[in-house]
């Protein structure tokens, strides 16, 4: 509280945080290639199978995470954290991807990147659960209404019917899991830094991959250079680099504007499907994906989650 010169209390004025140019340079280059990431699925799975896909694309993200980890000489992880980190691994990278490129085979990218934007929603739960953080009325009114639009997603396939998708529930999993790593990981995150942890994170879920190496030389073989540069670029930008930006630009800016961006990212999902692959998402599926953003927007701001005393 300040005081003016005739002893009135002034509150301060709140002066705007400007985001700078390089800051926005990096949250661009996260949130594009992050939001490619789906088309780039799609690309991949017309000549890999799903697993092999999943295999392939985190292989290559395992080796550019490793030439960073060599660049800045990155220690290992102490023994007592891995089995934790193994296990978040085997959920943020093994489960997510492998069921996220076996649902992507039936759903397109655009209505996929609106289904895995429903992950904060998770996020709230299993805060509310596992961390003794409270939702306010307007947060269950979020949840609601979020999954409101999921449902009408999982539907939004089939033009004149009410079928549900299996791919969809594989890319709810996908979300699902990847926010209870997310929720999980906030202890050893902090502990050796955000891109650390991802790199041993990564590095971890593809080991289980491993058990989809069988044929996986072959399908290389067979694939369209097309279909292996697409895989190769999932690991090398979605999968890597991007990480770097991201937590540079969470260093220089504060983490509620920077990822204020992510709600983008469905946005950008469904116009890059639409000028790579040519895909148009079917109204339904919009309309669910509209409206499963604005229940995400109403948790993320309005849902205010506290932590009980």
């Amino acid at each position: 509280m300040l005081v003016s010169s005739s002893g009135e209390a002034v509150c301060p004025r709140e002066e705007p945080v400007v985001v700078e140019a390089r800051v926005l340079l990096a949250i661009a280059l996260t949130i594009l290639p992050w939001a490619s990431a789906f088309a780039g699925i799609r690309a991949g799975l017309q000549d890999y199978s799903p697993a092999h896909l999943t295999l392939l694309r985190f292989l290559v993200a395992s080796s550019v995470m490793l030439v960073y980890a060599l660049l800045v000489r990155m220690p290992l992880p102490e023994r007592r954290d891995w089995p934790a980190i193994f296990g978040l691994g085997f959920l943020g990278i093994t489960v997510y991807h492998t069921a996220l490129n076996f649902g992507q085979v039936t759903v397109k990218a655009g209505p996929a990147a609106l289904l895995i934007a429903v992950g904060p929603v998770f996020v709230a739960l299993m805060s509310y659960f596992f961390l003794r953080e409270r939702l306010s009325a307007w947060g269950w009114l979020g949840i609601a209404v979020a999954f409101t639009g999921v449902a009408l997603i999982a539907v939004g396939n089939h033009p004149g019917s009410f079928q549900l998708e299996p791919g969809a529930l594989l890319i709810v999993l996908s979300a699902l899991v990847t926010s209870v790593y997310f929720v999980f990981q906030r202890r050893l995150a902090r502990k050796y830094n955000p891109l650390n942890f991802t790199a041993y994170t990564i590095w971890a879920g593809t080991l289980p991959l491993l058990v989809f190496w069988p044929g996986l030389f072959s399908e290389v073989q067979a694939a369209s250079p097309q279909a292996t540069w697409s895989v190769i670029y999932l690991g090398v930008l979605p999968g890597g680099l991007s990480y770097l930006t991201w937590n540079y630009a969470l260093s220089r800016a504060p983490a509620s504007q920077v990822t204020s961006f992510l709600y983008v990212s469905p946005v950008l999902a469904t116009l890059i499907a639409y000028l790579w692959l040519g895909e148009v998402p079917g109204l339904l599926a919009l309309v669910g994906g509209g409206i499963a953003l604005v229940g995400v927007i109403i948790v993320n701001t309005l849902g205010r989650v506290t932590r009980d005393a």
